[in-house]
């Protein structure tokens, strides 16, 4: 998300960032520029307008910081003014209410409720180490229904029985009960959405927020739809008391315009932003991390939450020692890195993160990235626990048994195990000479690595 909004400010941003002081000559054209970019990025118009006389006030109001060039204190306004279109601060989620706490989700259909419904389910209860019941009140869509409950066994949430034959009044009241009943802690309310916003499905989202009387009233949008996302933001803003947003299928949208016109709109906070479909990929929406993976500087606070939260922190530090110690890396050991870096959500979700990685990810193809190293699991899979061990042993008639065993030529197996080769050398010298700059320098021996590195992306910002 955000490519080609981050892509646009960075270059328009840097025509300012060498000169000497902030006058509004020499940033009108740049001012055009960024109206450009997020108008481009599908941001609402009156958000777009409201941005950049906010940005233009504070820089001709202000006295550059004695640390910063003025075209940095012109970079540091932007930055802050996204930050407070996108809302300031994360909201967390408000689930201190007597149980049951009900979370209403609403929203049109395809935007996706369901889905987002089990993702806040999986986070409450991994997260907040809450009880959850989820329910869906979707009697015109019966798959609707049923796709819940296969949610609900794939994340071991409970899913209240729904009759498609009741109305959703009466599923929701009964779900409501049980969740009594049996002292669940979060009672998550999935409603039926119609292809655009109409008067029965306002009317009904209504009585049921009546009914229900939830703590959250959380309005699901797709971020791909970009400038109707805030049209329908607004629509239900009029006809709900929203106490904040869901951001769907941000991955899917290079532009990101939703992110900075939701909040403005509704004048709600997104609270959550969904990153992938895989039904862990739900994170909590930090606009100035956010902010600053629009500019370019990477999400470093996430990655690190992720890397604590997702990775075996035993398997981590036995890792670092052997390397330091400088014994054989294996094909075993490549494996489980590989596996880590699949937790993180594969070469994209890691790039996505990293200072200058937003750079990077427009120079690599990830989702071909992601794809070779799906192939090379499964030719190490193929393999015996001793030719992991000792690769060197793999010859002519154990390369063709592999081949067929993981569905691939003799040629990618070939060409796996050299490349391992020279990763075996570049680990070799990180344990030898230590530290960061031993692996850097034994990484630009690999060709692949080496056009990474000394171009505009990695390079750049380790050069920095």
């Amino acid at each position: 998300m955000f490519e080609n909004l981050s892509e646009r400010l960075n270059r328009t941003l840097k025509n300012i960032s060498g000169q000497g002081r902030i006058t509004e000559d020499n940033i009108k054209d740049t001012l055009r520029e960024v109206r450009t970019a997020l108008l481009e990025a599908d941001v609402a118009l009156s958000v777009v307008k409201d941005f950049t006389t906010k940005v233009k006030e504070q820089a001709l109001g202000t006295i550059v910081s004695t640390s910063l060039t003025p075209g940095q204190e012109f970079i540091r306004i932007v930055h802050d003014q996204l930050v407070e279109t996108m809302g300031a601060q994360n909201a967390a989620l408000n689930v201190a209410h007597q149980p049951p706490a009900v979370i209403l989700l609403a929203g049109l259909q395809g935007a996706g409720k369901t889905t987002s419904a089990a993702k806040l389910g999986l986070y409450i209860k991994e997260r907040l180490k809450k009880s959850v019941l989820m329910c869906s009140v979707d009697t015109y869509r019966p798959a609707a229904i049923e796709q819940l409950h296969t949610l609900g066994r794939e994340t071991g949430i409970p899913t209240f029985p729904s009759d498609p034959k009741s109305t959703p009044l009466e599923i929701a009241r009964a779900a409501l009960d049980d969740a009594k009943k049996h002292f669940t802690d979060v009672l998550i309310i999935d409603t039926a959405g119609r292809l655009a916003v109409d008067e029965a499905m306002m009317q009904e989202v209504k009585q049921l927020h009546e009914l229900l009387d939830p703590t959250e009233t959380m309005f699901v949008v797709d971020a791909m739809t970009g400038q109707d996302a805030a049209n329908t933001a607004k629509a239900f803003a009029d006809a709900l008391p929203l106490t904040g947003v869901i951001l769907t299928k941000a991955d899917g949208d290079a532009r990101g315009g939703a992110a900075l016109s939701v909040r403005q709109i509704t004048g709600q906070p997104i609270k959550f932003i969904g990153m992938g479909e895989k039904i862990e990929v739900l994170e909590p929406f930090h606009p100035d991390r956010i902010a600053s993976r629009i500019l370019g500087m990477g999400d470093v606070l996430t990655l690190v939450e992720e890397l604590q939260r997702k990775t075996d922190a035993q398997k981590a530090e036995k890792f670092a020692q052997k390397i330091k110690k400088g014994e054989t890396f294996t094909l075993e050991d490549f494996l489980e890195q590989m596996r880590e870096m699949k937790k993180m959500g594969g070469m994209a979700g890691l790039l996505d993160k990293l200072p200058g990685g937003a750079q990077l990810l427009a120079q690599v193809n990830t989702k071909a990235g992601d794809k070779k190293m799906a192939h090379v699991e499964a030719i190490i899979l193929a393999m015996t626990p001793k030719e992991r061990r000792n690769p060197e042993i793999i010859k002519a008639t154990r390369k063709k048994r592999i081949a067929a065993g993981a569905g691939v030529s003799v040629t990618e197996i070939n060409q796996m195990l050299n490349q391992f080769g020279m990763m075996q050398k570049m680990m070799k010298k990180v344990g030898k000479k230590g530290g960061m700059r031993g692996m850097m320098n034994a990484m630009r021996a690999i060709p692949a690595m080496r056009g990474m590195m000394n171009g505009a992306g990695m390079g750049g910002m380790m050069r920095k």
